[in-house]
């Protein structure tokens, strides 16, 4: 994640238009570009971003080896739909598609062999957060904001009507999920658009997991989590 970062801002430093850049938004006195834009009733705009997803597990007993979470790098692209309500506040709709990957690592159970001490979660979501933009006085072309609210997923990959469970191998989590997300961000006005990079973080409210079944026995996969929510940090960067 942070050679892509460090690779995006190497290819903004080259290019032709950065000495422009920096001078329209870090200069003494700045031309002021756009500067009607955001008092627009409604406007639109896309972003590209990274993510990286973790579970936040809570026990039934407290076991003295908790299960690990190995997290990657996965990665989110979407649209932006904002709509003004006074100068300092606007309401935002940013559906888009995340992709995620996570591993869980078990301790050593009695009774589950070693090539069942590791599972894979894939997710593909598809994100809706609502939120509420709290934006600060616009300094030059800068103008720094807050955002929160709260969102809810749907997991394109949920395997949750699968009558399979972790003793054939399928572990299972549920189809729709609810989070808030709270965050910070700079709009940056160009000359012809906006470049607003933000990050956020996500906090999952409703537990993700399906319990494996009780036909099967006790279960050394599920059979002590009370909860597992997910939760990430989001970074994005919006063009309007």
């Amino acid at each position: 994640m942070k050679k892509t970062v460090i690779l995006i801002l190497l290819v903004l430093l080259s290019s032709k238009g950065y000495s422009q850049f920096a001078k329209s938004m870090f200069s003494k006195d700045p031309i002021i570009n756009l500067e009607n834009w955001q008092k627009q009733r409604l406007y639109f705009g896309y972003y590209l971003g990274f993510n990286s997803f973790d579970f936040k597990i809570d026990y039934k007993i407290p076991v003295p080896d908790d299960i690990q979470v190995k997290k990657t790098t996965g990665f989110n692209v979407g649209v932006v739909a904002d709509l003004r309500l006074q100068e300092y506040i606007n309401l935002r709709f940013e559906p888009g598609l995340y992709y995620t990957k996570r591993d869980l690592y078990y301790p050593h159970t009695p009774g589950v062999t070693e090539s069942f001490y590791m599972r894979e979660v894939n997710s593909t979501y598809i994100h809706f957060p609502l939120l509420l933009k709290f934006s600060s006085l616009r300094t030059g072309n800068i103008r720094p904001y807050l955002v929160g609210g709260l969102s809810s997923t749907l997991n394109l990959s949920s395997n949750a009507k699968s009558k399979d469970d972790n003793f054939e191998g399928k572990f299972r989590v549920k189809q729709w999920t609810a989070a808030y997300e709270l965050g910070f961000g700079i709009d940056f006005f160009s000359e012809y658009f906006i470049f607003s990079p933000s990050i956020r973080g996500m906090f999952g409210i409703t537990d993700e997991l399906i319990r494996d079944n009780p036909a099967n026995g006790p279960s050394p996969w599920t059979g002590n989590i009370d909860s597992m929510k997910s939760r990430a940090i989001l970074i994005n960067f919006t063009f309007h």
